[in-house]
């Protein structure tokens, strides 16, 4: 079974894949080395489950080669269990396992095959004939030591082991998937794929839906595994203690990058410094050929054409020499000024950067930003008493269901509770888990139709020109010059709340309300919205489940339970 772990090898020779008119990836090509944990990331919708599709044998691709090699079997985690609500526990698990139920079943037929045959050759001994079962016997000799190698004897004991580890222990197996939660149905179909061991695993967010103690054993499990992982996950403490190198899909392309996350980040901090030497030079020889031209624009229109064999004198010759020379290297330098304009090296995106409002940044520590007292949200939040002052940094925590959300619209001014008092002081800028909202959404439901273009939404209801507006955009790197003009029923969820985050970093405020602000972020973009957040200066709340955030966070701490401060 070892030789076989050795061997799985996914690769990929210039593949396509489109939908429509959309080209998902372009011309891709990669290899995953034997053994290797990989992390995919990128933004939502750039391909990543596409990628991991065509690895899987779920989808095929338009172009290009596609070669998996897994003598050990493939296990693929999708988003979402595909089996309706009246199907069982049972059935999640038998489809994960299906490989190894195939097997077992060939391996039954096998050994009723050969037990009529051993009948059949005692028949033919009696009557004199002979009669040979050895390939019958090489057949079933065969499936049972494949069935072996892959721990079939084992895997329904796996899975009971996965469903412990994950938060699911003693699970029913003839209970409806329709009783479970959607987190809970997605641990389920985690354990049964980790219970099939196969050589080559391939998970689609993993990490969704697990909490802090579920993560660490699906850490150390997957460490552990003896094959090769491919993962898609938003979650950097899993990238930072699980993978061996990274894969970025962005803009139909893949990029590889060494050494785990670290290396990850190590090689784009790299990136962005070449970018800005690249920019500086770019403006460094810009600025000298545009000097020279126009200190010397004058200079040549004033030097004479050569006239055919006229002043042959050795003085006029050599002065005729001096302002040729000088005339070619205007010229040149002129058409190199056109060439560099025409071929810009753009400057890296400025950093995101939250900016406190004028009110909060004058104002002395301790001055009241939000407060709310006895408030009450029947059946989401009870809450006595609590107070955000000016700089103040603040983490609440609790399980899913505690009144988190709740507490950051209350904070925002979103939803009046059903008794007690919210004071607020300042401008609040909140970041949500939910879709795109502005002024007019809240209203109306909807935005003007000249406003639902990526642009239109940044510039809604700010003064100044669309132009200005794009300049703004652009310069924080969220989005390309061709995205600006895309409508909004066109862009991903994460795309969406790119906008949302643009909108904030480019606005004064007192009070920072962030609510779950990772998700459906790419893994690059959060480290820039985290370095972000250790300048801001203004009072900042924040509700999160990224552990790699929550390490780091320096302020108080607020527990919710059951809608109730602990």
């Amino acid at each position: 079974m070892d030789a076989l772990r050795t061997a799985a090898q996914p690769a990929l020779n210039e593949i396509t894949k489109r939908y429509g008119t959309r080209v998902v990836l372009d011309r891709v090509s990669l290899t995953v080395k034997p053994g290797e944990r990989i992390g995919v990331i990128g933004d939502n919708g750039s391909g990543k489950s596409t990628l991991l599709k065509l690895m899987a044998g779920v989808e095929r691709p338009d172009n290009g080669e596609l070669v998996v090699v897994a003598p050990g079997g493939v296990g693929y985690l999708p988003q979402s269990l595909a089996l309706p609500p009246q199907a069982t526990v049972a059935d999640a698990v038998d489809l994960a396992l299906a490989d190894l139920r195939e097997l077992e079943a060939r391996m039954r037929v096998a050994e009723r095959s050969l037990g009529a045959a051993g009948m059949d050759t005692c028949t033919a001994a009696e009557a004199g004939t002979g009669l040979d079962v050895s390939a019958e016997l090489d057949v079933y000799t065969g499936l049972v030591a494949e069935f072996e190698a892959r721990g079939g004897y084992e895997a329904d004991t796996r899975v009971e082991v996965a469903l412990h580890g994950l938060g699911l222990p003693g699970l029913d197996r003839s209970r409806p998937l329709g009783t479970l939660s959607g987190g809970e149905r997605s641990r389920l179909a985690l354990a049964a794929t980790l219970a099939s061991d196969p050589e080559l695993l391939l998970l689609d967010e993993p990490t969704n839906d697990l909490d802090d103690q579920a993560a660490a054993w699906l850490e150390q499990r997957l460490r552990a595994h003896r094959g090769t992982v491919v993962a898609i996950t938003h979650d950097r403490t899993f990238l930072e203690r699980v993978t061996t190198a990274i894969l970025e899909v962005a803009d139909g392309r893949v990029r590889r990058y060494g050494d785990g996350y670290a290396g990850f980040l190590t090689a784009k901090a790299a990136e962005r410094a070449a970018q800005a030497r690249a920019h500086e030079e770019w403006k460094t020889e810009l600025d000298r050929h545009a000097t020279l031209v126009a200190a010397n624009a004058g200079r040549l229109a004033t030097i004479p054409r050569k006239t055919a064999k006229a002043g042959m004198g050795t003085g006029a010759w050599r002065a005729r020499s001096r302002t040729h020379g000088a005339a070619g290297r205007i010229r040149q330098s002129q058409q190199r000024l056109r060439w560099l304009t025409d071929h810009p090296a753009p400057p890296p995106p400025e950093p995101l950067r939250f900016t406190a409002a004028l009110a909060t940044a004058g104002a002395a520590a301790g001055t009241e930003v939000a407060a709310l007292d006895g408030v009450l949200v029947a059946g989401r939040l009870r809450l006595d008493s609590l107070t955000v002052r000016a700089g103040e940094r603040l983490l609440v925590t609790g399980p899913n269901g505690a009144g988190k959300t709740t507490l950051m619209r209350v904070l925002a001014g979103e939803l009046r509770p059903d008794a007690g008092e919210v004071r607020r002081a300042g401008r609040v800028g909140f970041f949500r888990q939910d879709e795109l909202d502005t002024d007019d959404v809240r209203r109306a439901g909807v935005l003007r139709q000249e406003d639902r273009t990526v642009l239109g939404a940044y510039a809604h209801g700010r003064p100044g020109s669309l132009d200005e507006h794009a300049d703004a955009l652009l310069a924080l790197g969220l989005f390309r010059p061709s995205d600006l003009g895309l409508r909004l029923e066109e862009l991903s969820y994460g795309q969406r709340r790119r906008i949302e985050l643009a909108r904030l970093v480019s606005e004064p405020v007192d009070l920072l309300l962030l609510d779950e602000p990772t998700n459906h972020l790419s893994p690059m973009l959060v480290e820039q919205l985290e370095e972000a957040l250790s300048s801001f200066r203004g009072a900042l709340v924040v509700v999160t489940h990224d552990r790699r955030l929550r390490a780091a966070f320096t302020g108080s701490r607020l527990e919710l339970d059951g809608g109730t401060a602990t």
